[in-house]
């Protein structure tokens, strides 16, 4: 018999909520960004509605203007492993960058994170767009979008090397042998590549799941090409259901092409629920969180986007006219096209758009009860356009809360999620993904000869 498909759903966590503005609101936190009793509030909070896994973005740049909203966030990787030790069943997923990171260094910290977490480890792999990441790290300006995604696919290629530098029957601990290490299953990469040499083994054992999940986060041609050869779930972001069913359908298509399972890519776009116990309280929310935006901040982080002075750009005039091709651009290719084909086709104002933006910088805002945000998911769901969702609260604690309290149920009731964890998985099983094989596992087969008596542990195999 075969299983219903169910949704697999991720809560992105972001200090006081995705919106701009949710810092100012009576109940936030000022100070939310680095109080772990606050993440680990949120995190239980997920689990609480058996989410598949928790995502924290990173950068290694002062993303925001410190006036804007708070600013300054713990390295995640560090974060998520003190909340392993508050959580039992979460997939645990931190964004770490391919441009300013070594691979032997990354792949080390993830390895720990897999232990520590009995499997529960992800990885949101980023090429880090913008002069100013690329300034902290030597650089006069950010190498080219091409460039980037050259060196990503290496790093990724000597980090699986890494990861597999240990068979997963190399640890012996025969005490009475005195044999503890099988030294034939321990493969150094001796890698020479373009951008990375890296000889030896990775001083960490293989992992409860192998390798952690892979995510990306790229929408751009490049970032297409390396999600249908590495990617198992990919965080993407589309403002109406026909844009999502084309991305959906052109990158399950890309994967097949690549060699691999398609079913094996989960796509999750991105949702920033508003949700009111009647659709005139969920806008009368909405209203109360854009009635606090600083448009002279969000002017700032257009113009920026878009490559422009903030003098071009007048708040209750559309977009200008001639603004360069997404060829032109070397930043975040995907998310300008979508902030300029989000104006153009809805004919929004600058002011408008900042409004727009405000809420999920580009995702998807949905603002109604819980039956309209559960019905549009199921819509997306069924509709060949997500194998979940990116869940984004505007607010938190209290839009995760409301959406775990209100929506969670009604998704279960339909059949669309589950209703407990059940037996303990990776975050690949829960997923619905295979532990990969080692890359090196058929090359020594045969038992270990040390020369001497051989070890009753190595001699049955």
């Amino acid at each position: 018999m075969t299983t219903p498909r169910q949704l697999h759903l991720n809560a992105f966590l972001m200090n006081t909520g995705h919106h701009e503005a949710s810092w100012r609101l009576p109940e936030s936190d000022p100070y939310a960004s680095v109080d772990l009793a606050h993440y680990r509030n949120l995190a239980r909070i997920a689990e609480r509605g058996t989410f598949d896994s928790l995502f924290l973005a990173d950068g290694p740049v002062l993303f925001n203007s410190v006036g804007q909203r708070p600013s300054g966030t713990l390295e995640p990787i560090t974060l998520l492993t003190a909340l392993a030790t508050a959580t039992e069943h979460i997939g645990l997923i931190a964004t770490a960058s391919t441009s300013y990171n070594s691979p032997y260094n990354l792949a080390r910290r993830f390895a720990s994170l897999d232990h520590i977490s009995g499997g529960r480890a992800g990885w949101n792999i980023v090429t880090t767009a913008g002069a100013e990441a690329a300034r902290n790290f030597g650089l006069d300006e950010q190498p080219a979008h091409a460039t980037r995604y050259e060196r990503a696919a290496e790093f990724l290629d000597v980090a699986l090397k890494l990861w597999d530098s240990w068979e997963d029957d190399l640890i012996v601990a025969d005490k009475a042998a005195g044999v503890w290490g099988d030294e034939r299953r321990l493969h150094p990469p001796r890698h020479r590549g373009t951008y990375f040499q890296v000889e030896g083994a990775l001083n960490v054992p293989r992992t409860p799941q192998g390798y952690p999940l892979l995510v990306q986060a790229g929408s751009s041609e490049d970032g297409k090409r390396f999600a249908a050869r590495y990617a198992e779930a990919v965080f993407t972001a589309q403002q109406t259901l026909a844009d999502a069913q084309a991305f959906y359908a052109d990158l399950k298509s890309r994967t097949s092409a690549a060699g691999r399972d398609p079913g094996h890519l989960k796509i999750l776009p991105g949702i920033v629920p508003v949700i009111g116990s009647t659709e005139a309280e969920a806008r009368r929310h909405e209203a109360v969180l854009e009635d606090h935006i600083v448009y002279e901040h969000g002017l700032r982080r257009l113009a920026h986007l878009l490559h422009l002075e903030p003098g071009a750009l007048g708040l209750d005039a559309q977009l200008p006219a001639d603004l360069p091709p997404e060829s032109a651009i070397e930043g975040a290719k995907s998310r300008y096209t979508l902030v300029v084909e989000l104006a153009r086709r809805e004919r929004l104002t600058v002011r408008e758009l900042i409004g727009r933006l405000g809420g999920g910088r580009g995702h998807l805002t949905f603002t109604g009860t819980p039956e309209q945000v559960a019905d549009a998911i199921e819509e997306w769901f069924r509709g060949g356009a997500a194998d979940g969702f990116n869940i984004m609260p505007a607010l938190l604690p209290s839009g995760l809360e409301v959406f775990v309290d209100q929506v969670v149920p009604i998704l279960r009731d339909r059949g669309l999620l589950r209703a407990e964890y059940g037996p303990r998985q990776t975050l690949r099983e829960r997923y619905g993904l295979p532990r990969p094989a080692n890359q090196y596992s058929a090359e020594f087969p045969a038992p270990l000869d040390q020369g001497g008596p051989q070890s009753p542990a190595l001699a049955t195999r």
